[in-house]
């Protein structure tokens, strides 16, 4: 489970992610909404372990450290950070993506078979500005699961790309109901969907928001507390 009270960042004259409180397990998707989108992507990349918060607390199954978060997220189409290049082809995507898989595991990861298996040979020839939204959110990420080790998806700000809540939510409902690889999915987005019913955080909300179904335990209880991330000031 991913664990997240009060965490915070720091910007130059305001906070670059507000006091946030959050949790998903695996098995779960959770929206997360905010209508600006440097907040969206600074909680992306700080709950997948790739910023460090100035305060709060965060773990990841029970360990509060940052490299045990990085290691079992994968950050998907972040802005500005790792989303692909408009001019880049997807089989260039693909082979370029594969290269960032552990070593162990990448002799059996070659872009031509690996976009055959995933039924991708049809886009393959195709710049990634090209895709439409729902091919796009397919192909990034399955490569994002290429990697064996993830457990948690991070998707930044799917929406962006379209109007259309389903070029995207059951692709995500999808990969976290998946009983074959139970992943915890997060999505930030500027706004819920009208037909969403699942658990919701809010950026700048620091009390969680999602409540445990009756009847049900409560999964924070089977996890140990998370670590607090100390401020360079506090040491």
């Amino acid at each position: 489970m991913l664990s997240a009270q009060q965490l915070h960042v720091k910007g130059r004259r305001d906070d670059l992610l507000p006091p946030t409180s959050l949790r998903v397990s695996r098995g779960e998707l959770l929206l997360v909404t905010a209508d600006r989108q440097d907040q969206r992507t600074a909680l992306a990349l700080t709950i997948s372990g790739r910023m460090k918060p100035t305060g709060g607390q965060i773990g990841w199954a029970g360990n509060g450290q940052i490299k045990n978060l990085r290691l079992a997220s994968a950050l998907v189409d972040s802005p500005a950070v790792n989303e692909p290049e408009p001019h880049l082809s997807v089989r260039d995507l693909v082979t370029e993506d594969l290269a960032l898989v552990p070593r162990r595991y990448r002799g059996a990861l070659l872009s031509k078979p690996w976009l055959k298996v995933n039924r991708f040979e049809d886009i393959a020839d195709l710049w990634t500005e090209q895709l439409p939204a729902g091919k796009r959110m397919e192909l990034l990420t399955a490569l994002a699961l290429a990697n064996p080790h993830t457990d948690l998806l991070v998707v930044d700000s799917p929406d962006r790309h379209s109007a259309s809540v389903a070029d995207w939510l059951p692709r995500l409902q999808q990969l976290a109901y998946d009983g074959g690889r139970p992943l915890a999915v997060v999505a930030t987005v500027t706004a819920l969907p009208d037909s969403w019913t699942g658990p919701v955080a809010v950026i700048g909300n620091a009390v969680e928001r999602q409540d445990t179904a009756p009847g049900e335990p409560d999964p924070a209880d089977d996890e140990t507390e998370s670590l607090l991330f100390e401020t360079e000031d506090a040491k």
